[in-house]
Parts: C-alpha cells; structure tokens; sequence
C-alpha cells in the first residue's frame, strides 16, 4: 500500500527574472524564460504539489517565453484569461479558456503567453499517471501516453476534469481546506490523474472506457479481508485493487455486483461501525469523539457526525456519554 500522499510546499509570490525561474525550475520542469521584460512587469505565482502531482497559477503582466529542451514530466496547461501560444512537435497550437494544451515526457516544452494572461498549469510525474493507467486497466502500459497536443475544455469529462483542477487552485485560499488533510489529498491526486486519463483520447482510452468484468468473489474477498482486518488504513482503490489481484474498474464492477456498493463506500461503512464500537466502549472522560473519528480515519468532524447520525440514529457525543 503506498503512504498517503502529504500536501506538499505551497509557494505564493510576485515575481519576474531569476527568481521566477528559481520558481519553475523547482516545481515544474529546468526552464529558461525568454525575453526578460521591463523592470515592472511581474509574474504572480501561486503553486502547491501533492505528491506526484503540481498545481500552480500563472499570472503574467509582461511578455514571456517558457522553454525547456525536454520535458519530464507529463504537463497541462489551462488558459484561465487571454490566450498562449504552445509549440509541440514543430506544431503550433494558441489556446484560450476553452483549449487545454499538453506535452509529454520528452517532448520540447514551448509556452508563449500573451499578456496579459493567467493560465493553470498542471505537472504530472510519469510514473504516476502511467502506474495510475496500468492499475485502472490491470495490466502493464507502454509509455508515454500519447496525449493529444490540444483539448476541448468546453464539456464533457473534459470540463469537469478542468473544473477539479481549478477547485485545487481556489481552495489554496483556505488553510483550513480538506486539499491539506493528507487522506484527502491522496484521494484528489488519484482523481486528477484517473480523471485526465478518461477526459482525453489516447491509445488506451477505448479499453478504459469499455465495460468492465466484474472479478470474482473470492478476489473480491482479499480486499474484504483487508480492509476489514485494518480499516484506519488509508486505502486507495489501486491499493485494493493490487490486493485483489485486479484492475480497478473490475474490483469497482465486483462490489457492485457482489455487495451494491463501492469498495470506498464499503470502507467508509466499515470505519463507521469500528468508530460506534469504539464509542460504545469508551470512557467519555477520558476520550473524545473528535480522537474516536481520527483513530477511524475521519478527517472532517462535521461530515463524520452526519454520517453516524444517518447509520446509528444518534449522534457520536450521545454514543459516548451513554457509556457513562
């Protein structure tokens, strides 16, 4: 099972010159950033990284060029306002807000915003999305993915990716965001990359999107198993999935066919009813709810003790004082 993927540095800054190029350098892909511009122009910088995954915000006041001899990583970048000229393949593409450019590991990395103009841009390791691909499909890919240089944000699951994706930016905000818990963010990682992979064509996309075999009860009964023996461990589908000996989609096809539910559902149900024994046998002066929840891997203390509500009938704290 991998460790949870922990919010990594946030970085938040005005800036041009060298220390813009600190800043990309560090987060993104070794960049030189051409044509200097006039003392005032800045470059306003908002990043933060889970794990294999960077999000940052670009907003540009002056002229730039982004190059980097090769990629690698894989990399998306979101016009949010005015447009950007990239260049793939000896192939131009300018895109808006409505256009989604991309670069593979390898490729040559051209990006030329016309300022003014802000953009998302989204880094992407290559072992991420390519062990992301293989455990939803449950066998080995050949990388890189072939990713299309440009694609349509204006709907479909490309609108929503992009609208996860900016969801990211917008709870940097919050420092309170869930984006902070480490459980969470491991789930919002796994959904970034899944949720590219299925927004956009490429050569496994059809047996992505096709239906799934269901797997059998018994490979069904090694996740079970798991997550019945360590519930407070901090599963991912793939984790169950290579415990299963499955791909994803045939372990999610599985629960649904064999239990009627999810195998996410199934967990958080599991760690519901581990918190309400914990509860029911705890002593309320010498421990809280709010410890019960952490110990059972809820993060948020407000939609755990809506959830106990919906399954017990009763809230936690009135769990724990009967114990009295």
């Amino acid at each position: 099972m991998r460790d949870p993927v922990a919010p990594g540095t946030v970085h938040s800054d005005s800036t041009g010159g060298q220390a813009a190029r600190d800043v990309l350098n560090r987060f993104y892909h070794p960049v030189t950033l051409g044509e200097p511009e006039s003392a005032e122009s800045v470059i306003q910088i908002n990043v933060i990284q889970l794990g294999p995954l960077t999000v940052g915000h670009f907003r540009f006041t002056g002229r730039a060029t982004l190059v980097a001899a090769e990629g690698d990583a894989y990399h998306v970048t979101l016009p949010t306002a005015g447009r950007v000229m990239a260049r793939r393949n000896g192939h131009e593409v300018t895109a808006g807000p409505s256009t989604a450019v991309t670069f593979r590991p390898g490729d040559p990395v051209y990006l030329r915003p016309q300022a003014p103009s802000a953009e998302l841009d989204v880094r992407i390791d290559r072992c991420a999305l390519e062990s992301e691909l293989a455990a939803l499909l449950g066998h080995p890919v050949e990388g890189p993915i072939d990713l299309p240089a440009a694609f349509d944000l204006t709907g479909g699951p490309a609108h929503s990716w992009s609208r996860l994706i900016r969801l990211m930016h917008d709870e940097l905000d919050h420092e309170a965001s869930l984006i902070f818990r480490p459980l969470v963010a491991e789930h919002l990682c796994s959904s970034v990359l899944s949720g590219l992979l299925l927004s956009v064509p490429h050569r496994y996309h059809a047996e992505l999107v096709a239906p799934a075999t269901a797997g059998p009860p018994r490979a069904i009964r090694r996740a079970l198993d798991a997550i019945d023996a360590e519930p407070d461990q901090a599963f991912t589908v793939a984790d169950l999935a290579r415990i299963a000996r499955m791909s994803v989609r045939s372990l999610q096809e599985g629960f649904r066919r064999h239990l009627g539910c999810t195998p996410m559902a199934y967990l958080h149900q599991t760690r519901l009813t581990r918190a309400h024994e914990t509860l029911r046998r705890a002593d309320p002066a010498m421990v809280t709810v709010a410890a019960v929840a952490h110990r059972w891997g809820f993060a948020h203390l407000g939609r755990f003790a809506s959830a106990y509500r919906t399954r017990f009938g009763v809230s936690p704290s009135d769990t724990l004082r009967r114990t009295a």
